[in-house]
């Protein structure tokens, strides 16, 4: 695959990602459909295009006062230990099996998204 092509699938990837309106729901869906890439690399990609990205976002929200810090480590705890278990989980299965369960995701995270909107409109 061209660098061109993907320096194009990355700006794509990365515009709905800095807007903070989940980059991996479109970065992982283009480098696997449209840059042919093994599904555990694009989710890894997207992982390692994430840690950045959150850096730069903790530094902005925290410089703008609007970090709290109260009760952030029974967040945290869990997360790093579910983040953990998650990893191990996708490292054991196939890449054609995280493909189907990414897309039931998708497919579950639309329908969130459409409840909502009619739920909006009255």
């Amino acid at each position: 695959m061209s660098f061109y092509l993907y320096l194009l699938l990355g700006f794509l990837g990365g515009v709905p990602a800095g807007m903070g309106m989940g980059g991996g729901t479109v970065t992982i869906p283009l480098l696997t459909l449209v840059g042919g890439v093994e599904q555990k690399i694009a989710q890894c990609a997207n992982l390692f295009a994430f840690l950045p990205m959150s850096v730069g976002a903790l530094k902005t929200h925290a410089d703008n006062g609007l970090l709290s810090c109260k009760g952030i480590f029974w967040i945290i705890l869990p997360a790093l230990g579910l983040s953990v278990a998650g990893a191990l989980l996708a490292s054991s299965l196939s890449s054609n099996a995280l493909k189907k369960a990414f897309g039931a995701f998708l497919i579950g995270l639309s329908f969130v998204g459409f409840y909502r909107v009619k739920n909006a409109e009255g």
